[in-house]
């Protein structure tokens, strides 16, 4: 490196010698150039998911450790583990994984209230650092002051000793800044011809009795100028950049330096390497704590505003790098506007980086502090920016139907209204007709759809369009209007412009509007009679959203796809699809399509033998719903159950669990599977009677069972299958129709009304145009074949 090469050149000549060292690392080269600060522009990884990003850049990391380290045995040391950001956790947890077969050495300490995911490993070891017993501390105190044996004025220095460890108790740290207190007092001198002399009788001497006493009594003894800039440094930071300091502190390069120096002998201060200046961190936290209780509050409040200004001036061109600080420094400065303009921000980019958890907690402190100014129409306005922030990061964790969703929308809808924002109330009333849907409150939801779709249209505006046509097509797919609902789908569809993706899927909930209109109208399509066509947009749908790499957006379309194979009977591609998007959910902790997936998986284990495993993952998945407050797909989730429990000749609890599902269309207007309810309860109330009319016999042995079963029960079974004929003939549902008439022909077929079976069902069967490979067009199929 040349002293004139500026930071870029500097860090790309450390790329590339790392690249002549192992060229199997090159491709690693995007995300340790952006890792720097150089990638090239425009960059492809701009485009890319914050958090696929994240973790390909600590795959990167990873693989430039691992290589190393075939060369030689490394050792990597991460300090203070209780102080840790999410990402360095993040890229921890990555690397642990892979210490077991590397020759890597990962240290790491941390305070008790720290915790981690390691323990139950068996290539990790844990040492309990306890304070210093007696025989510890007196050799640590040995090694700072040297041995007292066969010293001259050995005796006052061993007095002294005994002193410091009756008042340290064994603490390291607090023995340190107790020698440095005493040689600064003078009470400790080094003599060459001696070693260290006691100057003061030991009885005399008063020594603060905590760390922090003994610290501030050292920072009071300082010279005037290294206090001064010693508090100016504690309000900066515990670790800061010398640039940084410049521009803070109005004092000249030479002296600043000086003072440097002074403070870094005096172990206030630790230099640390670093391109292209070096940085300084603070001896320990506490000192930097302590130094900062030293500064007047009104001094303390000027020196982060002056902190604050200085970050925004030295990185205008990388401001986003220092939302975090920002909002940190204006907000202890007591600039509120400025707190608020730089929490929202790094709420948003936390939103974006799917850091739920820390955008909720720099939006709900925004505000906190917004409540503290008057109210005007400005503060109602950034209010409102702020609750439709705060909404996508709580639909996400804690679930699209949880109380804080609706508080938080209500209170954004009513400032929407005050404000007169169109955009911003659209926003909110999407996320208002997003929690009233997954409640199930179906008519309130188609309500606020259409709401939001009489805003767009009048705004003329595409982008709207779209999200307020997939609001509504979704909403009519519930309510069992699959006509309407593929109209409104695919109009959205159509509207659809990829290059608005990656703003629109962090303001309308998360999940992208491209991927969630194509997932609705698979679903759509198969239940209106087209499921090659619905098995082609589910692809597409699953296609887009592993292109955008927007995690909910991605286990969204997972679990829809998983929906897709269980509608077509498909159980081994159900249950695939359905653990990927488990995975992901879990891993990301989203709790709808985890629910969603687990219901799925667990049809699935059902359809394959492993019937208890598989009801048991039913009822979990219904229990994370529950717990979620969830409406949507109950009566759905119920009929799965009650298709597994009569597998298990649990007749009577699969009828018990389809009368829950049917009373929940009646109470939520969720019709979308309701013929099937029907189906399956004339199913089961036949197995009940001892007549299993899907394995039954054939019509010549049919007969022979008529005794066994009343004419009450087949008359219940055959209202219900005719019921479910007329509500998937109202609904369009010609695959729903298709199966009621096939359980129903082969009812009929069994009572010997072999031609009116085979009328009823060739007719709906001739109706198909394709999906002639699906189970439920098979077995018509071989049923008509029986008829002949």
């Amino acid at each position: 490196l040349q002293p004139r090469d500026d930071a870029r050149t500097r860090r790309q000549k450390v790329i590339g010698k790392v690249l002549e060292l192992d060229r199997t690392l090159e491709d690693t080269l995007p995300y340790l150039y952006a890792l720097l600060g150089v990638e090239e522009q425009p960059s492809p990884l701009q485009q890319m998911d914050p958090r696929i990003r994240q973790q390909r850049t600590f795959a990167a990391l990873k693989q430039l450790f691992l290589r190393e380290s075939l060369n030689q045995p490394l050792m990597l040391i991460f300090e203070d583990l209780h102080w840790i950001d999410e990402e360095t956790q993040g890229f921890l947890d990555v690397l642990s994984e892979s210490v077991a077969s590397a020759k890597l050495l990962l240290l790491t300490n941390y305070r008790p209230e720290y915790r981690h995911e390691w323990g139950q490993k068996t290539y990790y070891t844990q040492l309990r650092l306890a304070p210093f017993g007696k025989a510890e501390a007196e050799e640590f105190l040995t090694a700072l002051l040297g041995d007292t044996v066969g010293v001259q004025h050995a005796a006052p220095l061993q007095d002294l000793k005994h002193l410091i460890l009756e008042k340290t108790e064994g603490t390291p740290f607090f023995m340190e800044e107790i020698v440095q207190e005493l040689v600064e007092q003078g009470v400790l001198k080094q003599d060459s011809s001696v070693g260290w002399v006691v100057t003061h009788p030991t009885t005399a001497l008063q020594l603060p009795p905590t760390v922090q006493g003994v610290l501030a009594a050292r920072i009071d003894r300082l010279a005037p100028d290294e206090k001064a800039l010693l508090q100016q440094l504690a309000v900066i930071g515990r670790e800061f950049p010398l640039s940084l300091v410049r521009h803070v502190i109005p004092q000249p390069e030479e002296e600043l330096y000086r003072v440097l120096a002074a403070l870094q002998r005096k172990e206030f201060l630790y230099e640390q390497p670093a391109l292209p200046e070096p940085d300084y961190i603070f001896k320990h936290a506490l000192t930097q704590e302590v130094a900062y209780g030293t500064v007047l509050h009104e001094r303390r409040k000027a020196l982060h505003e002056r902190t604050a200004q200085a970050i925004e001036a030295l990185y205008s061109a990388t401001l986003d790098e220092h939302y975090s600080d920002l909002a940190h420094h204006y907000t202890r400065s007591g600039n509120t506007q400025k707190a608020v303009e730089y929490l929202h921000l790094a709420g948003q980019q936390a939103v974006q980086r799917s850091a739920n958890a820390e955008a909720i907690t720099h939006l709900t402190t925004a505000l906190d502090l917004l409540n503290t100014l008057s109210d005007t129409r400005e503060r109602a306005q950034q209010e409102l920016m702020l609750q439709v922030t705060l909404g996508v990061p709580l639909l996400v964790t804690k679930g699209f139907s949880s109380p804080e969703v609706q508080a938080t929308y209500a209170r954004a809808r009513e400032l929407g209204q005050q404000v007169g924002e169109t955009h911003q109330l659209f926003r909110v009333l999407f996320g208002l007709r997003t929690f009233h849907q997954v409640r199930g409150e179906f008519l309130t939801a188609r309500e606020l759809g259409e709401q939001l779709l009489g805003l767009a249209q009048r705004e003329h505006d595409p982008a709207l369009l779209v999200e307020a046509y997939r609001a509504v097509g979704s909403t009519l797919f519930y309510l069992g209007e699959f006509g309407a609902a593929q109209t409104h789908l695919e109009q959205g569809i159509a509207l659809y412009d990829s290059r608005h993706r990656h703003s629109h899927v962090f303001l309308y909930g998360g999940i992208e509007p491209g991927v969630f209109g194509l997932s609705f109208a698979a679903l759509v399509l198969w239940h209106l009679g087209y499921p090659d066509q619905a098995l082609q947009k589910s692809k597409a749908a699953c296609t887009l959203a592993q292109e955008l790499s927007y995690p909910f957006s991605l286990a969204t379309a997972q679990v829809h796809a998983a929906m897709s194979y269980q509608l077509r009977r498909e159980r081994a591609l159900t249950q695939e699809w359905a653990e990927v998007g488990i995975t992901l959910a879990r891993e990301h902790g989203f709790p709808v399509p985890l629910g969603q997936g687990t219901v799925l998986q667990g049809w699935a284990l059902a359809e394959q033998g492993q019937i208890e495993e598989g009801m048991s993952k039913i009822r979990q998945g219904l229990a994370t719903w529950q717990a979620i407050e969830a409406g949507i797909y109950r009566s759905y989730y119920l009929a799965l159950l009650a298709e597994a429990y009569g597998k298990t000749g649990q007749v009577e609890e699969g009828l018990a669990a389809l009368a829950e599902a049917l009373e929940a269309v009646d109470r939520t207007g969720e019709r979308f599977y309701e013929a099937e309810l029907y189906r399956l309860k004339g199913t089961l109330t036949l197995e009940a009677g001892g007549w299993r009319p899907e394995t039954g016999p054939s019509s010549s042995q049919a007969s022979s069972l008529k005794p066994l079963v009343s004419q009450a029960v087949v008359q219940e079974a055959e209202a219900c299958f005719h019921k479910a004929i007329e509500i998937a003939q109202r609904q369009q549902a010609k695959s729903l129709e298709l199966r009621a008439a096939t359980s129903l022909a082969r009812l009929w077929q069994q009572q010997g009304k072999t031609e009116e079976a085979r009328q009823l069902l060739a007719e709906i069967y001739g109706w198909f145009t394709e999906g002639f490979d699906t189970n439920d067009l098979q077995a018509a199929q071989a049923l008509l074949g029986e008829l002949h």
